[in-house]
């Protein structure tokens, strides 16, 4: 079995760094993705979904120095599924746990909605 993601987006906000108690930092971040497409009377209709992307140690170091809102990434890794208990509530999270990161490209264009 095998699981793997590729991704290509807009990260939604300045990544989060945060460094653990044994000295491991991660960098979290939301990516956006959006889909065009033409309806039926032929007007441009959009999507978009957002994406929690987490990224581990040396990885981690170079986001949080170098990514911010608006910038245009590619993230491959996997697709994580979490629960935790908060006020006797189940919640469930889903996050994209990057693998390797590519920076694309400067601010997005006009055309793009992040």
């Amino acid at each position: 079995m095998y699981n793997k993601i590729v991704i290509i987006g807009n990260v939604g906000q300045d990544p989060q760094s945060k460094t653990l108690e044994n000295g491991t930092k991660t960098t979290s971040f939301t990516l956006a993705t959006s889909e065009t497409w033409k309806d039926k009377q032929g007007n441009k209709q959009e999507e978009t979904q957002w994406h929690t992307v987490k990224l581990w140690r040396g990885l981690a170091e170079v986001a949080e120095q170098y990514v911010k809102k608006g910038t245009k990434l590619m993230i491959e890794g996997k697709v994580t599924y979490r629960t935790y208990e908060k006020d006797g509530e189940t919640k469930y999270f889903t996050e994209i746990v990057g693998k390797e990161m590519k920076m694309l490209g400067g601010k997005p264009s006009n055309d793009e909605p992040f």
